[in-house]
Parts: C-alpha cells; sequence; structure tokens
C-alpha cells in the first residue's frame, strides 16, 4: 500500500535528527525500537567481504547497531547529506565520518547509501546500507598516519576487514 510522500519525508526527517543524536551520545541500540518493525530486515554485504543479516529488532541491536558500533568508532559520526523518497523506499545519502579534519579543513570521511523500506506509522520493515570498502580503508589509513584511528578499530575492525578484501580479491588471480 503506498503510503503519503509527506510522511515518508517525516520518517526520514524524524530519523536523520535521531541518528545525530545517536552520533552525539556514540550509541545507537534506541534507534532500533523507535524506527525498525519487529520484523524488519537489516543488511549490510560490506563489498562482499562480509554480509551482515540482521532478522528483528534484537539481532539488529545486537549486530549493526550492536557489535560492529561497538569497536572503536568513538569520535566518528555518520551523518546524513540528503534523502529522497519514491515509492514506499527512502533513499538517504550519508557519510561515514572519522574524527578530526585534514589540514585543509576538510572532513575525513566516505559516502554510503542506505535504501530503505517505509512499513507506516514511522517504521521501516527493511535496510541496505552500501559504502565503498576499499575507500574505508584508506581511510582508515588515512587517519592513522594522522593519528586519529583508534587502536582497537584497528585491531578488531580493519586489520580483519582488509584481510577479508585482500582474499576476496585475490582469488582466481594469476600469478606475474
Amino acid at each position: 500500500m503506498p503510503y503519503p510522500q509527506a510522511e515518508l519525508e517525516d520518517a526520514a526527517t524524524r530519523l536523520i535528527a535521531a541518528q545525530e543524536e545517536a552520533n552525539r551520545r556514540n550509541e545507537w541500540t534506541w534507534l532500533v525500537d523507535e524506527f525498525y518493525t519487529p520484523d524488519c530486515v537489516y543488511l549490510c554485504e560490506y563489498a562482499g567481504t562480509l554480509r551482515v543479516e540482521a532478522r528483528g529488532r534484537a539481532e539488529i541491536k545486537a549486530t549493526h547497531y550492536g557489535r560492529d558500533m561497538l569497536v572503536g568508532w568513538e569520535g566518528w559520526s555518520f551523518p546524513y547529506e540528503g534523502f529522497t523518497v519514491k515509492g514506499d523506499q527512502i533513499i538517504t545519502h550519508w557519510y561515514n565520518r572519522g574524527p578530526g579534519r585534514r589540514a585543509d579543513g576538510s572532513w575525513y570521511q566516505t559516502h554510503g547509501v542506505s535504501f530503505i523500506t517505509y512499513a507506516g506509522q514511522g517504521q521501516f520493515s527493511a535496510q541496505l546500507d552500501l559504502f565503498d570498502l576499499a575507500h574505508q580503508m584508506r581511510l582508515c589509513d588515512e587517519l592513522e598516519e594522522a593519528g586519529l584511528l583508534s587502536p582497537r578499530l584497528k585491531m578488531e575492525w580493519v586489520i580483519p576487514t582488509k584481510r577479508r578484501l585482500i582474499a576476496m580479491l585475490s582469488r582466481n588471480l594469476p600469478a606475474e
């Protein structure tokens, strides 16, 4: 059943405001009860190196907004650039924004997009997050060189992610 565009725009605006608050708190699990249906499906493919698929609020809290956000992301934020609505879909553009700024004043950040299915009453029944993992790894290298990368994030997320990415890209690679 199609929902009025204004209703989807309101839900997206509320999500963006709540995400800003979650960024300030450095805690995201509370978003799940407010914005996701009890049977919501969240998916992030991490460029084919790792598939995070969570079904239902408890799994979303335990994976994406729990485990995955608690490995050294202190000082990071995930601000939204904007959104658009098409049918019952909300498409958002956001950033993985690291701590600090470059010498030229620009942010340490990479782009991301989410495809969110609206289910009515201000809640979402599905979300797919996508971002360029290779650029994210390069950003983490840049942050480390600037002394801004958390050692915990490096050990628990960056190094394992790089290893998975290298292994995946090395498959069927001919010898030189």
